[in-house]
């Protein structure tokens, strides 16, 4: 008998960096949009966890792949030091030759290192600024330079904070990456990309001490934490088809926080 199906579409391919551990919100994303049929690379810094205080996940780029494949998609991961920056092509060109065309991109890497407006040392605001704002536009650059998909089909989408009390370096960065990445809605709209941005507001990950969790509970409605899957539900959504009328937007998914 005569197999007359169609065959079946190609999956899109997102592109999402700080995939570098298993509990962070790229790695829920990730999962998300494996389950919504895409595939996947992923970028990761290990030297970076190693300094913060949670640690390095060893194994985690091998486990994520792991749990993304069984999920459906095909995978690739890259380890990235996106402070140097011929690191953004280096990455694309690696992606490009393992699995094809990034259909979107999803920035969710960051330097975040808490510290104040008297104590935050030029060292550290200017690590932040390239990781968290020249890092990303090199990307997104790199992203518009070569996206050939078909219109309305591309996606950028960057995950940023409106933190900045106590955590200037960090919050003053992540506000350049907004004006990126809304400036990237109007200059890649010939190309029929969105871009937004999202604020995931405070989810657990596993930094959070427990009075900080008293805290943010108290502060919410619905008196919980956020999670890396309530972002990624978010994401998964504006990177879908009926996510395209969704342009040059600086969107709030925190749960109505205080």
């Amino acid at each position: 008998m005569t197999d007359t199906r169609a065959p079946a579409a190609p999956r899109p391919l997102a592109l999402i960096t700080g995939v570098g551990r298993s509990a962070g919100i790229g790695a829920g994303i990730a999962r998300r949009l494996a389950a919504s049929g895409w595939d996947l690379a992923f970028t990761y810094w290990t030297p970076y966890d190693r300094r913060m205080e949670w640690g390095a996940e060893e194994g985690a780029a091998d486990a994520i792949a792991a749990d993304l494949a069984a999920r459906g998609a095909t995978t690739a991961a890259v380890e990235a030091d996106l402070a140097d920056p011929a690191a953004p092509a280096r990455v694309f060109d690696e992606v490009e030759s393992r699995l094809g065309m990034v259909t979107a991109l999803v920035l969710s890497h960051c330097e975040s290192v808490d510290s104040g407006l008297l104590d935050t040392t030029v060292e550290s605001f200017d690590r932040h600024f390239t990781v968290n704002a020249r890092a990303s536009w090199l990307l997104i650059r790199e992203y518009g330079r070569r996206f050939t998909g078909t219109h309305g089909t591309g996606r950028v989408v960057a995950l940023t904070s409106d933190h900045t009390v106590g955590n200037l370096p960090y919050g003053a960065s992540k506000g350049a990456l907004d004006r990126i990445t809304l400036a990237a809605a109007h200059e890649l709209a010939e190309l029929g990309v969105t871009a937004n941005a999202v604020n995931p507001g405070p989810v657990d990950t596993g930094w959070m001490t427990d009075d900080l969790r008293t805290r943010i509970r108290a502060a919410t409605p619905l008196g919980r934490l956020g999670t890396p899957e309530d972002t990624a539900h978010l994401v998964d959504f504006l990177l879908s088809p009926q996510g395209q009328w969704v342009n040059g937007q600086l969107l709030h998914s925190n749960g109505g926080s205080a």
